[in-house]
């Protein structure tokens, strides 16, 4: 089974408007409100992906009701624990010329919360894979994720952490399955810049020389590289007109995972991740089904080191 924790959940509330005057009233062209957060964007494409998940994390009065009937719709098995704030709403406002966010702070997670959560991870079984990405909610400590990962491998289960800088380096010795660095974060970690494809592959190995498994490095519009021990692997973007760049990094991570944990197959969960990952990027929300089957037969890996 794959467990997604998102500690920080919100409603994600987004509003179109032909213009943003601030200071004047604002009508609104259109708007809609999603169940955000980056554990529960997985868990929502694994659903489209017909690939069951447990969603764990806080939530909290209307708000955090909102998300649940929201996942609950979709065929998610929704196992939050609840906290006595209301979860965050999260306002994006869209017009013709730019995006503004107002991010909420979130909920007071209780000790006792905290504690309910790990008697979930105490379910765990061997061969589970565990997700955590996102915000935390403002009491609780940087190194919250961090800190699940021995309750994770005790019970030889997987663990995956989207993160990025020294905290993606404090995490490699515990082996997670796969990273996602994109070239410019890769890039950070070594203090350089890539004059090819050839050293952002040594740096990825450097990488898998501390503890990861698998190495995903997004290249936007170049697409992606797959680095493993043995061989690494150039996946391009099939063609489509870029949309929505948010929750395509999680629908990777997702597709990756998913296919991963049906088949081992790394390159079969290379091929699905982007393929989710660009019908997330071409549409308004995540990735459907429908979409994510029309770009599969379009995406083209070839073996390059």
């Amino acid at each position: 089974m794959i467990y997604t924790i998102t500690a920080n959940p919100s409603i994600d509330y987004v509003i179109q408007l032909e213009k943003l005057n601030t200071g004047n009233v604002n009508r609104v062209q259109s708007d809609v409100k999603l169940p955000g957060g980056k554990g529960i964007n997985v868990s929502r494409i694994l659903a489209e992906l017909a690939l069951p998940s447990v969603a764990l994390g806080f939530v909290g009065g209307f708000t955090g009701q909102f998300i649940q009937n929201k996942l609950n719709n979709a065929s998610i098995d929704c196992r939050f624990t609840e906290v006595e704030e209301d979860t965050r709403i999260n306002v994006k406002l869209k017009d013709s010329v730019e995006e503004t966010e107002i991010n909420g702070q979130g909920p007071h997670v209780s000790a006792g919360a905290v504690d309910n959560l790990k008697q979930q991870l105490a379910k765990l079984e061997a061969g589970d894979i565990v997700f955590m990405s996102g915000s935390l909610p403002p009491n609780l400590p940087a190194s919250f994720y961090k800190d699940l990962i021995p309750m994770i491998q005790a019970h030889n289960a997987e663990f995956v952490i989207d993160t990025t800088g020294q905290a993606l380096l404090d995490t490699l010795a515990e082996k997670p399955l796969v990273i996602k660095p994109n070239h410019h974060e890769l890039a950070e970690l070594f203090d350089t810049q890539f004059a090819n494809q050839g050293e952002i592959i040594a740096a990825g190995r450097k990488l898998l020389d501390k503890g990861a498994q698998h190495v995903l490095v997004s290249m936007a519009g170049d697409g992606a590289l797959l680095i493993t021990p043995d061989h690494a692997y150039l996946g391009g973007t099939p063609k489509g007109t870029v949309i929505n760049s948010v929750g395509a990094g999680d629908s990777m991570i997702a597709g990756f995972v998913g296919t991963f944990a049906q088949h081992h197959d790394a390159l079969a969960a290379f091929k699905t991740s982007l393929a989710c990952g660009s019908a997330t990027a071409f549409s308004e929300d995540l990735a459907t089904s429908a979409k994510i089957n029309e770009l599969l037969p379009q995406i083209e890996i070839t073996q390059v080191d």
